[in-house]
């Protein structure tokens, strides 16, 4: 029977290894994989000599900035940029305007993601009003998100409303995801210690980008330590499936391993700044806000590969985060004012294979981090597997191609990345979303609309 779609002459990687087979595609699904050589008819035939071929990346945590603040991102340049990357599942963040907290405000988002959207997506709602979040889980939300942190100086990206540092407040959330058995996502973050921590710093008249990122670190970690700490032990009162955003001290891994050892409902992700931008001290004096998310200091970069290699970090997602350049000039003189966040949906899988290139990962968990874990743990069916009947989301990467990033690349509406100048080896050269190319030869081929939600599964999957 012939194929819609036959990817022929590339290594298969998986979970548990890379094999060489043939694939055939029908209907938007794997339908078949065959020996190298099979006869296998099809009315395309893709030939990938030479290249690998993954799951599509599914990636949980992104800014994607539609509706309200356009002027940096929409839905279509974020996908854009997420085919060009080989991301095939994108879950965008609420930090947006109207927030979508309302089953009539996430509707609306939802139909602006069926308009727009290039590749699969879904939506994690604002989990702060409790009453909606029952009428919230029914629309096949994959997981709810709460900030622990009100910026000061500035009004974005965590503006008023979408904060929840009060601990009885967050403990009734977490009841109310647990009652609907959706995972609620958390930047942690102690709100008290940093009001203390960074008044110390403006009344010594430190201000800048340096400045920020110390602050933010400070007493190696405290804010983000003392939250994760809280937020661990509230999960195993309320038994909430409890996903850690931001995970960047060698503490706050630490207390993620005993959390796991205790069997508790946790889950924890890695964002790219952390390994790639933020980690060193030279990015920040060069790039000031630009390199800013967060800084992550040296000892806790290696706790963080630590846990990616041995489990107790989960996952990797982008928290990509664009911003313009205006938005973030004045972190030149005060950090404070410029708003947070680093763009890397385009980018973050030529990331993850260089790490598996230098021996940092194998090839087998950079799948696991980047595409398998995040579906089986967000409960997203037919994503982040190349097995039969499994969705046609994949993509295909050239491991041994080595390229520098560049500002004219950038596909994001800001127009620029703070990784320009920055070369990794491995590239994603063609993307597949449902069978359909979406990405092929530089170009992104994919039609705004055509991406679909990836909703949530009332049961677990179970992936290889």
């Amino acid at each position: 029977m012939a194929f819609d779609i036959a990817i022929t002459g590339a290594e298969i990687a998986t979970t548990t290894g890379a094999f060489a087979a043939d694939v055939g595609v029908r209907d938007g699904k794997v339908a078949a994989l065959v020996q190298p050589g099979e006869d296998i008819e099809a009315a395309e035939t893709v030939e990938a000599a030479g290249l690998t071929l993954m799951p599509g990346l599914v990636d949980v945590h992104s800014h994607h900035r539609e509706p309200g603040f356009t002027h940096k991102e929409d839905i279509a340049s974020a996908t854009a940029a997420c085919a060009a990357g080989g991301v095939t599942t994108t879950f965008a963040m609420p930090n947006v305007y109207p927030v979508p907290n309302t089953a009539e405000a996430l509707e609306s988002m939802f139909e602006r993601y069926r308009r727009s959207a290039i590749v699969n997506w879904n939506v994690n709602a604002a989990g702060t009003d409790v009453d909606q979040i029952p009428a919230l889980a029914a629309m096949g939300i994959a997981a709810f998100k709460v900030f622990m942190v009100v910026d000061t100086g500035r009004d974005y990206p965590h503006m008023p409303g979408i904060g929840v540092h009060d601990h009885g407040r967050l403990m009734a959330i977490m009841e109310a995801c647990a009652a609907v058995d959706v995972p609620l996502m958390v930047h942690p973050h102690d709100q008290a210690l940093m009001d203390h921590i960074e008044r110390g710093f403006w009344e010594r008249g430190e201000r800048d980008a340096k400045a920020y990122a110390k602050a933010y670190a400070a007493h190696d970690g405290l804010i983000w330590d003392s939250a994760v700490a809280t937020l661990l032990r509230l999960q195993e009162a309320t038994g909430v499936h409890l996903h850690l955003l931001h995970v960047q001290t060698e503490r706050s891994v630490e207390l993620i391993a005993q959390a796991k050892a205790r069997g508790q409902r946790v889950s924890a992700e890695v964002n790219p700044w952390a390994l790639f931008l933020g980690n060193e001290w030279e990015n920040i004096e060069r790039l000031g806000s630009y390199a800013l998310s967060y800084w992550v200091d040296e000892h806790h970069v290696a706790a963080l590969w630590d846990g990616l290699r041995d489990g107790t970090l989960d996952l990797v997602s982008t928290d990509h985060a664009p911003h313009t350049r205006e938005e973030k000039e004045p972190g030149w003189t005060d950090g404070w004012k410029a708003n947070t966040g680093t763009p890397s949906a385009q980018f973050y899988a030529r990331m993850m294979l260089d790490a598996a290139h230098r021996g940092k990962l194998t090839l087998e968990r950079v799948v696991e981090l980047t595409a398998t874990a995040p579906a089986r743990i967000f409960r997203v069916g037919g994503k982040g597997s190349v097995t039969v009947g499994a969705d046609a989301d994949l993509v295909l990467v050239d491991r041994a191609r080595t390229a520098e990033i560049r500002d004219d690349e950038v596909l994001s509406k800001i127009g620029y990345s703070p990784y320009a100048g920055q070369s990794y080896t491995g590239m994603p050269v063609r993307t597949f979303v449902g069978g359909r190319t979406v990405f092929a030869d530089g170009e992104v081929t994919g039609r705004p609309g055509t991406g679909t939600q990836s909703r949530r599964l009332d049961r677990a999957v179970s992936l290889r």
